[in-house]
């Protein structure tokens, strides 16, 4: 089975011996233009994959910051179609970021699976995160995605109360397992599970692939205790915070991601 950018990426940090970065921004804002330059701009800075929002009325996973950004976009007029051509375009000029998108499955049943599928391995997207898709409904997307070549691989969450359930979950996955680190929806300010370490450790035990934690993150400090389990993290909120509150500074961006970086793997 062939690498994609993101199974690429994670094993080069894992070569050398580097924790992954991942940001998750909501496509459309401030517009489709500056979108691109965001994403090459976290591309310049060492940002090893984002994970590109696609706005639904309802993110039932996502917390107040996300929530409202997803309706912001929404008015901005962002759609799948923009976002396609949005990305293609990206690919076309060279950027070879590893990208995923986090949506939720209204939005690709609307669009239709397999054509969905097909697209997204024509634009270049590396992954998909799609949290209200349970295990047990996973099987005509999955059908879809391996009926069509460099298609997307789909990213298994895992969260504290999967208990049993982990291997399962993870027995044929690929690219990364995400964790989340807490109960409830995202943005929650590094409020922890009160058992996330032997959590994480549970998950790591069973994992055959790079294990990343996300939901409540903002600062490299945050993931300290749990840097020797997990193979990386993801920020959301935060990122976004710090770019509505920087006007979207592609300096501020780029000096956010770099930093976050370098501290993550001091």
């Amino acid at each position: 089975m062939k690498e994609n950018r993101i199974e690429k990426r994670l094993a080069q940090c894992r070569e050398q011996n580097k924790k992954a970065f991942i940001t998750y921004m909501t496509a459309g804002l401030p517009d489709m233009e500056m979108t691109a330059k965001i994403i090459k701009a976290q591309e310049e800075a060492g940002t090893d994959i984002i994970e590109l929002g696609v706005p639904f009325s309802d993110p039932v996973a996502d917390g107040p910051v996300i929530q409202n950004a997803s309706y912001r976009s929404i008015l901005n007029g962002t759609n799948l179609n923009k976002i396609f051509c949005m990305v293609e375009k990206l690919r076309e000029d060279g950027c070879e970021q590893p990208m995923l998108f986090m949506m939720y499955y209204n939005t690709v049943l609307y669009y239709g699976v397999d054509a969905f599928a097909r697209k997204c391995a024509e634009v270049g997207i590396d992954g998909l995160i799609i949290p209200d898709l349970p295990y047990e409904e996973q099987e005509e997307l999955q059908e879809a995605l391996s009926a069509v070549e460099d298609a997307p691989i789909l990213i298994q969450l895992v969260s504290p109360v999967s208990g049993k359930r982990i291997p399962m979950l993870l027995e044929n996955a690929r690219g990364f397992v995400y964790c989340v680190s807490s109960m409830g929806v995202t943005g929650q300010n590094a409020d922890f599970h009160r058992n996330v370490i032997q959590y994480l450790q549970s998950v790591k035990d069973v994992s055959k692939i790079p294990v990343m934690m996300g939901f409540g993150i903002r600062e490299a400090r945050d993931v300290e205790p749990m840097k020797d389990i997990i193979d990386g993290c993801i920020v959301g909120s935060h990122f976004i915070d710090l770019m509505e509150k920087s006007g979207y500074d592609l300096t501020a961006i780029r000096d956010y991601v770099s930093t976050f970086k370098r501290e993550l793997n001091q």
